[in-house]
């Protein structure tokens, strides 16, 4: 996808606050280009914040409305770096699926997440709230749904290849599957070799609402966003972004 594919989330900090764009101070993966899109927060955002953007092709906003087997379900995959910053929380890069926010797209929107969680050290997570929200362990208005087995340093600056799948179910419920790909072993530029993430095994939000309290989401918009807390100069950095639909 090019940069006409993609449209920027509402409701976003703005760029005075949190810069962003296509740099190459960032270094990328192995076998990519000498190009990544950043983030940088760079001034003060007193409740925090974050910014996005999604899949504007025809057919992703949204994918669809659900709840049959054929429509609604997606799939986001992509590289996320939780960029060496003067502290080591505050920020989380990350996939979004199934955002819910109609004709407005917004990152106010309930979607479930997958990327790094704001800890030191970090893991990689699966959530379901509003994508202002991001990845912070422990808040109390995010759902963790699953979170990976390893942990990381920030200062390693390492490159995760991950992959979202939701596949909404013939009865409604949203089966979610994560996975990710060793970039040393399969780098940028060869097939991926996705395999499942320790710790992270398939999880169902299902229509009964027993799992997450509350209703699964269908169809909605796909992409990528950067949240961050009130500290300065958090930096994340995304690059090798793919989007599907559930066919």
């Amino acid at each position: 996808m090019g940069a006409v594919d993609w449209a920027n989330l509402g409701d976003g900090l703005s760029a005075a606050t949190l810069a962003r764009g296509v740099t190459g101070a960032i270094v990328a993966p192995a076998g990519g280009s000498g190009f990544v899109y950043g983030y940088h927060s760079v001034a003060s955002a007193p409740a925090g914040g974050a910014a996005g953007k999604l899949v504007s092709l025809t057919g992703f906003q949204p994918t669809g409305s659900g709840p049959t087997v054929a429509d609604g379900g997606c799939s986001i995959r992509g590289c996320l770096q939780r960029v060496p910053s003067p502290g080591a929380t505050g920020m989380s890069p990350l996939l979004f699926a199934c955002a819910q926010g109609g004709a407005t797209p917004s990152v106010n929107d309930y979607a479930y997440m997958l990327g790094l969680s704001d800890s030191s050290p970090y893991s990689v997570m699966l959530a379901k709230a509003p994508i202002v929200r991001g990845l912070v362990v422990g808040a109390t208005d995010l759902v963790t749904l699953r979170t990976g087995s390893a942990q990381y340093v920030i200062g390693d600056a390492l490159w995760h290849h991950l992959r979202l799948d939701a596949v909404v179910q013939p009865n409604g419920d949203v089966l979610l599957q994560v996975f990710a790909n060793d970039l040393t072993l399969h780098p940028l530029g060869t097939a991926p070799d996705w395999q499942a993430i320790a710790g992270m095994s398939e999880y169902i939000d299902d229509v009964l609402m027993i799992n997450t309290g509350t209703a699964p989401l269908w169809g909605g918009c796909l992409g990528f966003a950067f949240a961050v807390g009130t500290a300065l100069n958090r930096r994340g950095a995304f690059t090798e972004l793919e989007a599907y639909r559930q066919t």
